[in-house]
């Protein structure tokens, strides 16, 4: 391909690019001397676009990536390190590894909730099938404002609906996620989507162009003029003016995207594909400059080739454009014909834009002109990209708020009222009126439904499953950044070990306000090392995730939100374990120690109204002490059932136990030992390291030994019952039928309300 070796060009009409349009661009004064140092030259109008775009927060993490790579990247399962491809790839024995991700769209969704939404599943889902995997669960993490505000409902209502339209239609199963509701999150909802895909070893693909005159390749649907500018948009705070922003979110159409992926699978099955890499967030320039990157090479690219649903775009559109269910695809020379014909096969567009070239140079060519003229590595994450490290101050918020005095407390008289309270606040309440919005059952992989501590799903033709779990308690990392990092990445491995799995690796999608505002950039470096420090001693390795900065507006920055999504492998799905009582007359015993620690409790926020006091102490060699006996326990069969005590503490993790499985319903008589402590603390002191099991009467010894070997404390408090009764010595009785309506009927009621 001959190259027109000019100096790029505007079209007419477009702008002369100067400081004050860098500024409108989101670049600052300094990285726009430095743009013009690396090109000696003013850039063209298309140039300023593109590192405006790839030097944006979203793309080149450039307040982050620092701070990041103090995380643990390496282990003995991890195929490739963080960073390294579209998503973590790990081994999960058997010839076969899994492809996992999470990824967030919250600044779409807050002023598009379907489309920012539906547009968040599908991407996540491209990062994993462009790797060569069949994506066979899909996983998300919600926060919204209080529920019983009208823009939170229509927001709920939009995302959900979102997620559910764009999974079912795609045919992906969603099969867990969480769900919670603060003030905090009014303005600013996060919404985090997880894709899960597994692969045979040595048939993954790689997102690197290389090898020159190989031609590159755009497939997939045509482009438009939706989301460009969309990651610039994720990289500022929500404002009055966001809402003019709505075409930089992005439409998607998961029945393209599924005919996408037969088709990229069956491309890359040919052996033809060099390197593939998703069009996400930056479109066509972030493919091209993060391949020739990786590759150590560069491409020419004729916009003149690239299939567009819109007449008149310019080179600047057509770069920058979001537009979904596309595809960059390197392909061996001589050998593009076949991977055309695949595309065709499938009704979708392959058309070749270029040719990998040698040198450092990414140019760019429309109607007669070269527009662009850059070195790819000076765009990228690793590469010429800045790299900022930020004023850290630890936040004076931490100061003025209160300890937790327990005697200033008021103890309710009515303890048993104030569990049917808890279990139908928002937070702690079924989510069943979301995920009944999901399809969790198509492919029929799954094991344990969403609802439960994790899902499991069953890898096909195989004995194997997955555990998957999402996870963070926002007001923990508030109060206590580095501990509550921890307890995000605790929490989400003890769920997943209490079905049996063992937890191996992690993804994360961190949630924070300005980095510029020292207070959230500490909040940052605090949160990273307490996951760093849990991921070490857990053995969980990060293999990759995303960095959402700016999720704050002129009113509030939400809670910092490192949201966790655990990976565990079962080596039986058959031995899985479910959270609910099984058979009347078996032990419930606690595993872990009662402190009655209220602080950040969901019992002081929603009964006494009160943000205050420290997140519950963590110990992290214990945890792994009790996470390790749950997998062993499970694998020999003694445990009947198995669920975490989390959110509202003991009294509603026992009433859960009793409560999730609608079909099976059985009560419990519970003995507890108070040990001097307030009652209410014990029943709803979050405490972690903690997990209520339900056990033949024949096999109580011999778990009680294995605990006791094993360093972890153990109770036997009580027995299940036939009865739907949940009985509480000291304490009184309450019907599961009451608590049943609190806990299933709560989120629908609320979310009908006019």
């Amino acid at each position: 391909m001959e190259v027109n070796q000019v100096t790029p060009t505007n079209f007419p009409g477009e702008p002369v690019v100067t400081p004050a349009l860098a500024q409108r661009h989101g670049l600052s004064d300094e990285e726009y001397a430095r743009i013009l140092a690396l090109l000696g030259r003013t850039p063209s109008y298309t140039e300023i676009g593109i590192f405006s775009v790839m030097w944006s927060e979203h793309c080149s993490y450039k307040n982050s990536i620092a701070v990041l790579k103090t995380l643990p990247r390496s282990g003995s399962r991890l195929l490739v390190s963080a960073g390294e491809e579209n998503a973590g790839l790990v081994d999960i024995g058997g010839g076969l590894a899994v492809v996992f991700k999470i990824e967030s769209h919250n600044h779409p969704s807050a002023v598009e909730p379907y489309q920012g939404a539906a547009t968040g599943v599908g991407g996540i889902m491209r990062d994993i099938f462009t790797m060569g995997a069949r994506p066979i669960a899909s996983l998300n993490s919600l926060r919204f404002g209080d529920i019983h505000h009208p823009h939170t409902r229509f927001l709920v209502d939009g995302v959900v609906r979102g997620i559910g339209d764009y999974g079912n239609s795609f045919g992906v199963p969603t099969v867990a996620g969480e769900v919670y509701f603060d003030p905090c999150y009014h303005e600013n909802p996060l919404v985090n989507a997880m894709s899960v895909g597994v692969v045979k070893h040595g048939e993954w693909a790689s997102a690197t162009a290389k090898g020159r005159g190989n031609p590159v390749m755009i497939v997939g649907s045509a482009t438009g003029r939706d989301g460009i500018h969309g990651a610039t948009f994720a990289s500022e705070e929500i404002s009055a003016e966001s809402e003019k922003k709505r075409p930089s979110v992005q439409v998607g159409d998961p029945f393209t995207e599924k005919l996408l992926l037969e088709a990229t699978l069956e491309a890359i099955r040919t052996g033809y594909v060099v390197g593939i890499q998703d069009m996400g967030a930056a479109g066509i320039i972030c493919s091209t400059s993060e391949m020739s990157a990786r590759g150590k090479c560069g491409m020419d690219i004729n916009l003149d080739k690239v299939p567009a649903r819109e007449t008149g775009m310019s080179a600047y559109e057509l770069m920058l454009s979001e537009s979904q269910e596309r595809m960059l695809v390197v392909v061996e020379k001589g050998r593009e014909d076949a991977i055309k014909s695949v595309f065709d096969k499938w009704d979708l567009h392959a058309e070749i834009i270029g040719e990998v070239i040698d040198g450092d140079r990414l140019l760019v060519r429309y109607r007669g002109m070269t527009v662009a003229d850059v070195s790819p590595d000076s765009l990228v994450l690793g590469g010429g990209a800045p790299v900022y490290i930020r004023e850290a101050v630890r936040p004076d918020y931490l100061d003025r708020i209160p300890a937790v005095d327990v005697t200033a407390l008021a103890e309710p008289a009515d303890l048993v009222g104030v569990i049917a309270a808890l279990l139908q606040n928002p937070n702690i309440a079924s989510k069943r009126w979301v995920y009944d919005q999901y399809d969790s059952m198509v492919r029929t992989n799954n094991i344990v439904l969403a609802g439960a501590d994790a899902a499991v799903v069953n890898i096909q033709h195989t004995v194997r499953g997955l555990a998957l779990k999402t996870d963070c308690n926002g007001r923990y990392v508030y109060l206590n950044p580095r501990v509550g990092g921890m307890i995000a990445v605790a929490e989400s491995a003890r769920n997943v070990a209490c079905t049996g799995a063992l937890p191996v690796a992690i993804t994360n999608c961190l949630n924070f306000g300005n980095p510029y505002k020292p207070g959230v950039y500490w909040q940052f470096k605090e949160a990273v090392a307490g996951i760093a420090e849990a991921c070490k001693v857990l053995e969980t390795p990060v293999t990759g995730g995303n960095v959402s900065f700016y999720n704050e507006s002129p009113a509030t920055s939400v809670y910092p939100t490192p949201v966790i999504g655990m990976l565990g492998v079962l080596k039986d799905v058959r031995k899985a374990t479910s959270a609910y009582f099984k058979h009347p007359g078996d032990a419930v015993m606690l595993l872990g120690t009662n402190r009655g620690h209220l602080g950040g409790s969901e019992y002081l926020t929603a009964i006494h109204g009160k943000l205050s006091g420290d997140a519950p102490a963590m110990d992290l060699a214990g945890e792994k002490r009790l996470q390790r006996l749950l997998v062993d326990l499970i694998d020999k069969e003694l445990l009947a059932s198995a669920h975490d005590c989390s959110e509202g503490g003991l009294a509603v993790a026992i009433a859960e136990c009793a409560l999730i499985c609608r079909d099976k319903q059985l009560g419990a008589r519970i003995v507890l030992d108070w040990a001097g402590m307030r009652k209410d603390a014990v029943l709803f002191g979050e405490d972690q390291s903690r997990v209520i099991v339900s056990v033949n009467p024949a096999n109580v010894a011999r778990v009680t030994r294995a605990c006791k070997a094993a360093g972890v404390p153990v109770a036997e408090i009580g027995e299940v019952l036939e009865a739907r009764v949940l009985a509480i010595q000291g304490v009184g009785s309450i019907s599961l039928a009451e608590l049943d309506t609190a806990y299933f009927d709560s989120i629908a009621e609320k979310m009908q309300v006019v």
